[in-house]
């Protein structure tokens, strides 16, 4: 099993002890994902020595910013353990962001990752208008596709993203009672666009707690519930999924 974006550096993780008990559990690959040119550094350094974990760069759009270090960032990239670009994207949730910033950094390292050949991991929240404006400004994502991860805007907007090139990542939220356009958006992501994360250590399934990649098997079984099929059949589709997707997970 997979979790194609957790957050480890700086998260107060014991790493070996982490990685032996989500291991256990069943899940082999993590994708590691950036929100700072540092934390890419820091989960290089993860990656470099532990098998199955791999990671992203990228600049989060709550530290956005059009001055990052083009030198840094192609560093991390050259790594064959870095599979994309991200988290990068729009949110506009609290007050004080700056939007031509955030866009100007978004467009910037979509760019960067047209230049490197990465697909990207994008984080949108409360800019749906916004993100499909810039996704469409960039027509080699409907071939070489990219990640919303945590995707959040409901069955009604997922014909557009698709029409960008999307696939859905979902994670804890989809196993709360009361998650029902989670659910609805799932329902509706079509087998061969879906995938499955934790954001660890954020959105566990279980209320109050420390997220980890070890539960990544609750929601795939949650995950395959919603779409109709086997727990072992839902793995399966997200794996080939994932490598479609992320062609340097096979490196």
């Amino acid at each position: 099993m997979i979790d194609v974006h957790a957050h480890f550096a700086e998260e107060g993780y014991d790493v070996a002890a982490e990685l032996g008990r989500i291991r256990a559990a069943g899940v082999d690959t993590v994708i590691l994902a950036a929100d700072t040119l540092e934390h890419a550094r820091m989960h290089r350094d993860i990656a470099n020595v532990h098998t199955g974990c791999f990671f992203t760069v990228g600049v989060h759009p709550e530290f956005a910013q059009t001055d990052f270090s083009e030198e840094e960032f192609f560093a991390a990239a050259a790594h064959p353990k870095c599979v994309a670009v991200g988290e990068i994207g729009l949110d506009y949730h609290y007050p004080g962001y700056d939007k031509t910033v955030q866009l100007r950094c978004l467009e910037r390292q979509i760019g960067l990752a047209e230049s490197l050949g990465l697909p990207v991991q994008i984080h949108s929240r409360d800019a749906c208008a916004d993100t499909l404006a810039v996704l469409r400004e960039f027509p080699s994502l409907r071939t070489a596709g990219f990640l919303m991860h945590c995707y959040s805007y409901g069955a009604e907007n997922l014909d557009a993203f698709l029409a960008c090139g999307a696939y859905f990542s979902f994670g804890g939220v989809v196993c709360f009672k009361n998650a029902r356009r989670a659910a609805e958006a799932v329902g509706a992501c079509p087998r061969d666009r879906l995938l499955s994360e934790t954001d660890s250590p954020y959105l566990s399934p279980f209320r109050g707690e420390k997220n980890s990649p070890a539960n990544i098997p609750v929601i795939v079984k949650k995950l395959a519930e919603l779409k109709g099929m086997t727990p072992e059949a839902a793995e399966a589709c997200i794996a080939e999924n994932a490598v479609r997707l992320f062609p340097r997970l096979l490196s």
